[in-house]
Formats: C-alpha cells, sequence, structure tokens
C-alpha cells in the first residue's frame, strides 16, 4: 500500500470511529431524556389541575385530625366520570402552608392556607380524639364562619361537629356527632339539634350535614357526590370503591 492510500484509509478510519461515536453519545442521551421523560410523568401524572368552573371540594385539616375523614370525602370527589372526566376540584386547607401530622402519624402537606383558600362549593369539616385545641383556636373557627357564607354545602363528620357547635353557623339545625358524643355536643352548644348518635348515622338539614365519622364518612361524601351529580354516578363511584366488596367478605 502506497503512503497516499495508507493515509487515506487512516482518514476513513477516523471518520468512521466519531461517527459510531457520536451515534452512541446521540443514543445514550436520547436514551436519558426519554427515561427522565417518563419518570416526570410518573412524578405528575395523577396532579390534577384546578379548573376554575369546576365545583370546588374544600378538606379542612389540622394537627391530629383522623386522616380516614380526610380520604373518605377525597375518595369519592376525586373519581372521574366513567369517561375520564374530572368533575371536581378536591383541595386541602390547613391553618399554615406547614404539613400536618395527623392521628395515625401521617404528614399531609395542604393545598391552600386559610389566607388563600379559592372559593368553595363544599367545606368538609374532620375531627380529632381531642378536639379541644381546635375549638379554641379562633383562626380555624373563623374560617370555618367566612367560608359558610359561600359554601353551598357544609359538613362535619364525628367531632367536627364540636366546631360547627363552635361556629354558630347551624344553630336551630339537625346535627350527629361521634357515637357516645352527642350529650355532651348538645350540652356545649345547646342550640344544636343534636340528634340520638345510637341510632343515626347520618343526619341532613338544609345545606348542613353530618355523621358519625370514620368511615361512616364515607356516606356523607356518597351522599353529597350523589346530589351534586346523580345517582348514577354515585353507584360508579361506589363500584370503583369497591364498596360493595365490604359486604359479604365470608362467602
Amino acid at each position: 500500500m502506497t503512503k497516499l492510500g495508507f493515509l487515506i484509509t487512516m482518514i476513513f478510519a477516523t471518520i468512521l470511529i466519531s461517527c459510531n461515536l457520536e451515534k452512541s453519545k446521540t443514543n445514550s442521551e436520547s436514551e436519558y431524556l426519554n427515561h427522565t421523560e417518563k419518570e416526570t410523568d410518573t412524578l405528575t401524572k395523577h396532579l390534577k389541575s384546578f379548573k376554575a368552573e369546576l365545583p370546588t371540594i374544600g378538606l379542612l385539616m389540622y394537627n391530629g385530625v383522623l386522616q380516614s375523614e380526610v380520604i373518605a370525602t377525597s375518595d369519592v370527589f376525586a373519581k372521574p366520570t366513567e369517561d375520564g372526566k374530572q368533575l371536581f376540584n378536591v383541595i386541602s386547607i390547613a391553618e399554615t402552608k406547614n404539613p400536618i401530622t395527623t392521628e395515625e402519624g401521617m404528614r399531609f402537606v395542604p393545598d391552600y392556607t386559610f389566607e388563600n383558600c379559592p372559593k368553595l362549593t363544599a367545606l368538609f369539616i374532620p375531627s380529632a380524639y381531642d378536639m379541644y385545641a381546635q375549638v379554641h383556636n379562633e383562626k380555624i373557627v373563623d374560617f370555618i364562619k367566612e367560608k359558610n357564607k359561600e359554601t353551598k354545602y357544609t359538613i362535619s363528620n364525628c367531632a367536627g361537629a364540636q366546631l360547627i357547635g363552635a361556629s354558630g353557623i347551624a344553630d336551630g339545625k339537625k346535627i350527629v356527632t361521634w357515637v357516645g358524643g352527642g350529650k355532651q355536643l348538645q350540652e356545649d352548644y345547646p342550640n344544636l339539634k343534636v340528634q340520638n348518635d345510637s341510632l343515626v348515622t347520618f343526619v341532613e338539614d338544609g345545606k348542613f350535614s353530618s355523621s358519625n365519622g370514620n368511615l361512616a364518612s364515607y356516606i356523607s361524601a356518597l351522599n353529597l357526590v350523589e346530589k351534586m351529580t346523580s345517582t348514577e354516578h354515585r353507584k360508579f363511584v361506589e363500584s370503583y370503591l369497591y364498596l360493595d366488596r365490604l359486604q359479604n367478605w365470608d362467602e
């Protein structure tokens, strides 16, 4: 081989190696970007955008809250229609933006604070095992009073009824609380029409409704979702949640 031939061969070899390296680099970058996009999608695809035209369901939270009473409402109202359409904005609200710690020890980060909470269609008020701090927290009580002026529905679960009583927004209305708590609730807030909690699980009076709380909170949520949509959608949500599977599980 002549020197010229050798030189030409070396040039082609160099170009070929460079092209292969560049192709390998491009493929690696492409694979990395695809992986990153998939990872980002996994992190964000479940987020539901706030749509101003939709009814907004507010879930009040505070330290020590029973998480089942927050989850029950979000479980029901966050479900789409059968064809995947979003029906509601479901937001959580607390006094500050700091994470709250539930009675069960989980930490929830609120979407909004009392200061920047958007207009609500419905406000759900949950409970804690010890309601003293909440009932004596003027910011929480005042928030409930103010939001009740704009809500179409105000709902309490379990001892959340004490915050209803402290706010005075449902005086003269029927209400129920946790099993065994009705007598004290009536003594503390004589203007409420407290129902017999050993017989009544859920009660509705005008815009106000209440339940014994815990898993009975699903009753409050399902009743309202049916009122705001249809019986068919409520049945779809119940089937989505497998609520029918909670019956006859020993068969």
